[in-house]
């Protein structure tokens, strides 16, 4: 009887270090470089699934970009995943701040919806991760047009 129980504990032990493998962490608070450049968080709904929001800062004004992103992981290179996801985004902006972008009216708004496409390394002995991506977007209020936006983000990653 105690063989059976030292193999159903060991067993049990197995799968949950596996499965808690399965998802490299739950959520990660960090900074993002490129533009926009802000602060940013992702949360993990699932194993594939999550969220990222970035809060930005430029040409006197504050930017809200939430994406939905799916992660895929490559089998070859351990922590190494991609996605793809999609979002929107929100800023405001001052003309006098030498935004390109802005009219000649003073303060602008800009709305419009976004995709994201990248990759993001989480390291396996320290808790950060590290993502590259482009998020091509449609602005749709002020400046409509179609933009590619790229950054960096580097995060500490919360199990």
């Amino acid at each position: 009887m105690k063989i059976a129980r030292v193999i159903v504990v060991s067993l049990a032990l197995i799968m949950g270090v596996t499965t808690a493998r399965a998802q490299d962490y739950k959520t990660g608070l960090g900074l993002r470089g490129g533009y926009p450049s802000g602060i940013t968080v992702k949360h993990f709904f699932g194993s594939k699934t999550a969220v990222d929001g970035i809060l930005s800062f430029g040409w006197g004004g504050i930017g809200i970009t939430g994406l939905y992103e799916l992660h895929n992981r490559i089998p070859s290179a351990p922590g190494l995943n991609w996605y793809y996801g999609f979002g929107a985004h929100f800023a405001t902006a001052d003309a006098n701040k030498n935004n390109p972008f802005a009219n000649d009216r003073g303060d602008d708004v800009f709305l419009g919806v976004d995709g994201a496409i990248g990759l993001e390394f989480t390291f396996p002995d320290a808790p950060i991760c590290i993502s590259l991506d482009i998020l091509p977007i449609l602005n749709l209020i002020e400046s409509p047009g179609i933009w590619f936006n790229a950054g960096l983000s580097v995060r500490y990653a919360f199990k």
